[in-house]
């Protein structure tokens, strides 16, 4: 029997492996390599299983320790990712893993009232302790099974959304449940029963904040699609315009044709219907057609804050094969692009504000290119200066998220007072 209770034992201890290991690897993506994959399987299983004693400064700082450097060696992301993905699950780790140790233990002791001696003597008190260890671990087992359940729809989408600052006020709240946890069972008070709300509470402040994280990200996504329903409703009510202004321009040709043949009026009476045909022309022509009609609102909007501010916009984008991108990574990458231009543009001398896009299809890459000049000895864009700072000051880290999400890559040069800002995504 105690042969079976072991064997139980341990399917349980690599089911919670798994499980807490499915749950890291959502949250965070692994290394591409497949033995970094497989390694660091097992290697969770060590950090899963760890376990923790009250007043054990050594077991919790080695926890916490190999933790953040097995989020470092085996997960791509960055600092900042990682650094939340300890304040976030060490707390839960060591709370769910020190009370199932303690409540065993209390359990045990108050069924059997026996000493260790007396446990690896008798057949009868090692079956108890067998099967209440066992207990403790399909409880662990469960528990993550549950917590899987409650976050695997927060969990991924989290990540690849969320920027620095964000992170940076669900770390916050975190630091708190953090310290919280390690104090207690570090200075355990006589009666360790009065940790048990604090593991609790420490386990639900975790997930409490993933909650918060995933609702940060779907106001930013709400933000977002409004934002695009305002951008597309302006298009369409341009294309209307852009009818009756085409319409218009027939009307009077025709009228001048007319004239012209007829030969009436005067010299300045014809130049001023040549030119005013060539007004009309010109504006019409003005529009940016780049093949992918929302793209098309975003130029044409950054075209326009440019041109109020005095700035020189060239456009030459070809965008068809970008039709595999989300709406809402084309926004990302063009409209904090030209923003971030628009903005360094605005601090320098009329005669120096130019910006240059560019984007076309390359073999199997799309190349975007956004180039302006910048004060000297400028680095990159940190922020945003606009009032609503809430959807467009997440700049350059938002863009390198939105392009890595596509297998791309984002290469920025800023020399010789030069910003230039070059994007390679594969074409599926």
């Amino acid at each position: 029997m105690i042969r079976f209770l072991e064997f139980l034992s341990f399917l349980f201890a690599w089911g919670y492996t798994f499980v807490f290991f499915w749950i890291l690897k959502t949250f965070l993506p692994l290394r591409r390599n497949w033995f970094a994959k497989i390694a660091a399987f097992f290697v969770c299983g060590y950090l899963a299983d760890s376990i923790i004693y009250s007043n054990d400064l050594g077991s919790l700082l080695g926890v916490m320790a190999l933790f953040f450097a097995y989020s470092l060696v085996f997960y791509r992301g960055t600092l900042m990712e990682k650094i939340s993905v300890l304040l976030v699950f060490y707390p839960a780790l060591i709370a769910i893993n020190y009370l199932m140790l303690d409540i065993g233990g209390r359990m045990f002791y108050a069924i059997t009232q026996a000493s260790y001696e007396a446990v690896v003597q008798s057949p009868k008190l090692m079956l108890t302790s067998t099967l209440i260890h066992t207990i403790s671990l399909l409880l662990r087992l469960l528990f993550w099974i549950g917590a899987w359940l409650i976050l695997r729809k927060f969990l991924s989408k989290i990540v690849s959304r969320l920027s620095f600052r964000m992170w940076l006020i669900v770390d916050m709240l975190m630091l708190a449940s953090f310290v919280g946890i390690f104090t207690i069972i570090y200075f355990m008070p006589e009666e360790t029963a009065i940790v048990y709300p604090i593991c609790g509470a420490s386990i639900f402040s975790g997930f409490g904040c993933m909650y918060l994280a995933s609702y940060i990200c779907e106001a930013m996504q709400t933000a977002y699609r409004a934002q695009e329903l305002e951008m597309q409703s302006n298009y369409y009510k341009d294309r209307i315009k852009d009818e009756e202004r085409v319409r218009s321009i027939y009307h009077d040709m025709k009228n001048h044709m007319l004239l012209l043949q007829a030969g009436a009026g005067n010299g300045q009476e014809v130049q001023r219907a040549v030119q005013e045909m060539q007004s009309q022309i010109q504006e019409y022509e003005n529009y940016h057609h780049t093949g992918n009609e929302f793209l098309d609102i975003i130029i044409r909007d950054k075209a326009k804050a440019a041109q109020e501010r005095e700035i020189d916009f060239n456009a030459a984008v070809s965008f068809e094969d970008g039709a595999f991108m989300e709406l809402l990574d084309i926004s990302t990458i063009f409209g904090n692009a030209l923003d971030n231009a628009i903005e360094a543009s605005e601090k320098l001398p009329k005669d120096r504000r130019l910006i240059t896009v560019r984007a076309n299809r390359v073999r199997d890459m799309l190349v975007i290119i956004v180039e302006n000049n910048a004060a000297p000895a400028s680095s990159e864009p940190a922020g945003t200066t606009k009032k609503d700072a809430f959807l467009h000051g997440f700049g350059l880290p938002n863009i390198k998220k939105a392009v890595e999400r596509y297998g791309g890559q984002c290469s920025i040069k800023a020399e010789n007072e030069r910003f230039v800002l070059k994007i390679l995504i594969p074409v599926p």
